[in-house]
């Protein structure tokens, strides 16, 4: 992005430090920004109607299509300068009844599991049974001989490295068991594969997640069973010989219509594009309020709070509220494709999609330079305890807008990442668990990050 340069940093830097015996304008519009979110923040409340009136989201439902509702209507509310929707095709997954499991020993004891499907997974067809066989990790699954496989229900057993500090590294070590182990079983002929969740912590909630096909493998059913379960499953294991029983009733149904939801307050200066949001859909367990309501509703408040406070931004500043990151990122491609299409220019995009917990900084995505120039602002949001700003991911939603635009900036909210994996994509993420001043605290540092990169860029 040629227009971020070590120059506007200086500038910018003048700015932040002000003069001697002056006011630093900067610093003072950052404090108003935090002060609006904190005493007269709206996200909460947002996020509670989200949650309560509207559901969990998963794309393809009914529940995804009153929450594309629910958001123009909220964001038509605060009068920005244009609100719309983005019309976009995505997939359709469904559930179905109950999923059921049981494990048996050889001892004839049985015990029933929590377990979820797997999103975007095929069903069982009926109850469906075999015997268990472990691996610790994908690669070993991958290395089987396909004669220890074959009729067999695979069990990966890969948990977090609790040693690890940032539980989204934890998570990425092992979350290919989930993306990639039903296929990899299918190759090798296994009648289904069962995994340990994706969860940082030892509780009874199954956590779903998407799993993926390849075109030429025969598709078999994946689910994911609770950390407890898991244990009990591996300790029977060490014992002797285990059967699961397993029913699940997920379809699959072809592609329909739904929306990205945007709005805009116009540039005063030029047409120049900041994107920032999170992803209206979830999936259907819980409320979705970690994942990622409370992204939307960072988002949302993000651009009231400026217009609230009767900024004037530079460039246009677009808050996008994604659907369809959960199960194929159907709203992020589209955006992006719809934009390099129309000709847009866009400069910097900004995502929230880690939860609502203490936001701690800004992971970057850019150049050596450009993480340079964003570091530049550290001194003045340490006051906020912002204090994480390097080179990282930004988001799954905004992302392939690197793909038309390779020299543009994007940035990832960072946030404590203790808890989220507790949470995530699991029956405990509902609104209950977000705490209403972490959650604004994020619109807080959100907003200031678009701020100050409106004022840079």
């Amino acid at each position: 992005m040629k227009s971020l340069t070590l120059t506007a940093a200086l500038f910018l830097g003048v700015s932040v430090f002000g003069h001697e015996g002056t006011p630093n304008p900067d610093s003072v519009f950052i404090r108003k920004i935090y002060d609006e979110a904190l005493e007269k923040g709206q996200a909460y409340d947002n996020l509670r109607t989200l949650c309560k009136d509207i559901g969990a989201r998963v794309t393809g439902s009914s529940e995804a299509e009153m929450a594309v509702k629910w958001g123009e209507k909220l964001l038509k509310s605060y009068q920005f300068d244009e609100v719309y929707l983005q019309e976009i095709e995505v997939p359709h997954w469904e559930r179905g009844t109950k999923e059921t499991c049981w494990i048996e020993n050889e001892s004839g004891e049985v015990k029933k599991l929590s377990v979820l499907a797997l999103g975007g997974s095929v069903g069982t067809g009926g109850l469906i049974e075999g015997e268990v066989v472990v691996f610790n990790s994908l690669e070993e699954l991958k290395a089987a001989d396909k004669a220890l496989v074959k009729n067999k229900i695979v069990f990966l057993n890969r948990p977090f490295d609790q040693k690890l500090l940032q539980m989204f590294k934890a998570y990425g070590a092992c979350a290919n068991q989930r993306h990639s182990g039903p296929n990899e079983g299918g190759k090798l002929g296994a009648k289904a594969v069962v995994i340990r969740s994706l969860a940082s912590s030892t509780d009874e909630h199954a956590h779903t997640g998407s799993t993926h096909y390849d075109a030429d493998v025969d598709s078999i059913p994946g689910a994911a069973i609770s950390t407890v379960d898991a244990d009990v499953l591996s300790a029977w294991l060490q014992k002797g010989k285990v059967t699961l029983k397993l029913e699940m009733d997920c379809r699959i149904y072809p592609n329909v219509k739904s929306h990205n939801v945007i709005a805009e307050m116009k540039g005063n200066k030029d047409n120049k594009i900041i994107t920032f949001g999170g992803h209206l859909d979830s999936w259907d367990v819980g409320e979705g309020a970690h994942d990622d309501g409370a992204g939307i509703v960072h988002s949302i408040e993000a651009l009231r709070i400026l217009k609230q406070l009767g900024y004037k931004p530079n460039h246009t500043l677009r808050c996008v509220l994604f659907m369809n990151e959960e199960n194929g990122n159907f709203g992020g491609k589209s955006y992006a494709k719809i934009a390099h299409d129309k000709g847009e220019e866009h400069i910097c995009a900004l995502e929230s999609d880690r939860g609502g917990f203490l936001p701690i900084g800004f992971d970057i995505q850019g150049t050596d330079e450009q993480v340079s120039i964003v570091q530049t602002y550290a001194s003045m949001l340490k006051g906020f305890e912002l204090y994480n700003f390097q080179k990282g991911y930004s988001g799954v939603d905004i992302r392939p807008l690197t793909e038309y635009y390779p020299e543009m900036i994007q940035l990832g909210m960072s946030i404590s990442s203790q808890r989220y994996f507790d949470y995530h994509h699991s029956e405990a993420d509902v609104f209950e668990n977000v705490n209403k001043r972490e959650l604004h605290l994020g619109a807080g540092a959100f907003a200031a990050l678009i701020y100050l990169m409106d004022k840079t860029i």
